[in-house]
């Protein structure tokens, strides 16, 4: 649940529709998601993590399928569920296979047990590997 309430569309200030309307046309859905009505309830918060969202996710050195896969690794090793299925989401309509998730989740797993053993065992940060 969260801890100030969600603002609807037809509840928003013309800012707010101006974002959600980006979302909606960027998204090819006429949804909202709850993450980003919950930012509603900050206008300028919105703005700014639609921005950031927006130049992040575009196509760059990195294409849109690597940054989904980025994201979706950084949401499990944060635990949140709710980005997790989001991109999750994402990347599967960009064409993310049942074997990349697989594999992505596999290396997560990897990445994350290698760092608690090395945090464990006290491995200090060495510049020649």
């Amino acid at each position: 649940m969260p801890n100030v309430p969600m603002v609807e569309y037809d509840d928003a200030s013309p800012d707010v529709r101006a974002v959600f309307d980006e979302i909606r046309a960027a998204r090819g859905s006429d949804q909202i998601s709850v993450y980003w009505k919950t930012l509603a309830f900050h206008p300028p918060t919105l703005r700014r993590n639609w921005n950031a969202v927006r130049e992040t996710m575009a196509p760059g050195a990195l294409d849109p399928m690597t940054k989904e896969l980025l994201y979706i690794a950084a949401s499990v090793a944060t635990n949140c569920d709710f980005c997790i299925e989001a991109h999750i989401a994402h990347a599967r309509r960009l064409g993310m296979s049942d074997e990349m998730l697989g594999e992505l989740m596999a290396v997560v797993a990897l990445a994350s047990g290698a760092n608690r053993l090395g945090v464990g065992y006290g491995v200090e940060p060495s510049r020649r590997q």
